[in-house]
């Protein structure tokens, strides 16, 4: 009995280490890009956060619909209007991939169940439902692969406001426009599981998941080529039964990778998705994770949200989740008529610019060796038996002496990259101190490559 035991756990112990395995495979790309394009773009992006004159009190253009509690009819008016003649797939992939981005996720279904693409399982779509007429994502596959750009799909697998069956995750009048009846909605929708319209209770769920939902899922992993990503979006009254339908279409991509948002916990997908913040290393639990984030304040395009972040802030977020070993997935809202806001495009080129420089920095490092550093960051690769330091300079020190906290192995070299200035090393309380230039090469970051002995 005891050998028959002993045998049933080697057993276990080997298809465990053969599903690490082939999880290590599919993550591989992924875990080396360390940088995305997040794209949220839809019907939403006609009313571009106003609704009745009135700017939404609260959340993201992708919520108005939603937020503002538009009737699914006069929503659906919206799509007469998206007209996206500007639209450019070529010219999107090449800005994502010379901002040094090496994946792009975009919005296949977002919440307003507005598809992208030509689906059969709904005449709610950008062929059938607006005058453009042509599907979105074809080209944008096409000028991926051309460039060597990874592409995901995200789909709202539950949340569904124009599909009858759909979820709505509710939420109160006053964050959307200061309706006069809002007392009333408000009541509706708590009786009604979030929906403030009867045309959206029609059909249940379940008829939902399995007429729209699945059959489109099925469709954006057979008709695009190869999809690299499918990112899952708010489990609104998902059932472990209609997630496993879900799930089994993924066979159809045998080296796809999805999210953690299909429903919690029974299906914890590949990576983790903090969204809008930057862990602490006291939050992070080993398992792969990716942080999404806005360039402004909204995921959809708001005409008014000019809260832009700087470049400066975009590069040390993105140098920050690498220290920590994640990925930083970074949101572009396309105006209606298919155009990056300008604003965007500043941001990936001054990113780009910084990347073209640093990015060996970024791409397929690992979380920093030691502890945290008030002076800036650090990433990590192996380099034989030996490692190499990336140490990102956010205050470049005026006595010129940088001292790296717990680095105590010896120095086999140091450089500044991007430039031919010496970078000496010493020793001091078991710290790593280095004699640097008067000046660093760039304002937001400069990098210095440090290779010591041994494995960090």
């Amino acid at each position: 009995m005891r050998k028959i035991a002993c045998l049933l756990a080697v057993i276990l112990a080997a298809q465990s280490l053969s599903a690490q395995t082939s999880n290590d495979e599919r993550m591989k790309w992924w875990r080396e890009a360390r940088f995305g394009m997040f794209i949220h773009w839809g019907v939403y992006a006609v009313p571009a956060g106003t609704y009745k004159g009135y700017p939404m009190a609260r959340g993201g253009g992708e919520w108005i619909m939603n937020r503002s509690k538009i009737p699914v009819a006069e929503y659906q008016g919206y799509a007469k209007q998206f007209n996206p003649v500007k639209y450019n797939a070529e010219e999107w992939v090449k800005m994502a991939k010379d901002a040094g981005m090496k994946y792009i996720v975009i919005t296949a279904k977002h919440h307003d169940g507005f598809a992208l693409f030509n689906s059969k399982a709904s005449k709610w779509d950008i062929t059938d439902a607006t005058p453009y007429g042509k599907d979105l994502l074809k080209p944008l596959a096409e000028a991926c692969k051309k460039h060597g750009i990874k592409l995901g799909f995200y789909y709202s697998q539950a949340q569904d406001w124009n599909n009858p069956g759909g979820s709505a995750a509710r939420k109160d009048m006053r964050e959307g426009w200061p309706n006069p009846d809002s007392a009333k909605i408000d009541a509706y929708t708590k009786a009604h599981h979030g929906h403030w319209d009867p045309a959206q209770e029609t059909k249940t769920f379940d008829q939902y998941i399995n007429d729209v939902a699945v059959p489109q899922v099925k469709e954006l992993l057979t008709n695009y080529g190869e999809v690299a990503v499918l990112w899952w979006d708010t489990p609104t009254n998902m059932t472990d039964d209609a997630a496993q339908k879900l799930q089994a279409p993924l066979a159809l991509q045998p080296h796809i990778i999805t999210n953690d948002r299909l429903k919690r916990p029974n299906f914890p997908g590949d990576y983790k998705t903090p969204e809008q913040k930057i862990p602490n290393l006291s939050e992070l639990d080993g398992r792969d994770w990716e942080t999404c984030m806005t360039m402004n304040g909204t995921w959809g395009f708001k005409s008014y949200d000019h809260k832009w972040k700087s470049v400066e802030t975009l590069v040390r977020n993105l140098v920050d989740i690498a220290s920590k070993g994640g990925n930083y997935l970074l949101n572009v809202g396309p105006t209606a008529e298919g155009e990056f806001p300008e604003e965007s495009i500043k941001s990936l080129k001054g990113i780009g610019e910084w990347m073209k420089v640093n990015g060996e920095a970024v791409y397929g490092t690992k979380g920093s060796p030691l502890k945290p550093q008030s002076w800036g960051r650090i990433t990590r690769k192996q380099h034989g038996n030996n490692t190499i330091l990336y140490l990102s300079v956010f205050e470049w020190p005026a006595n010129g002496s940088l001292e790296v906290t717990g680095l105590n192995k010896p120095v086999k070299s140091a450089v500044v990259i991007g430039s031919k200035a010496s970078v000496k090393s010493g020793n001091g309380g078991g710290n790593a101190i280095f004699t640097l230039p008067a000046k660093g090469t760039n304002d937001i970051a400069t990098v210095i490559k440090v290779e010591v002995e041994g494995i960090l």
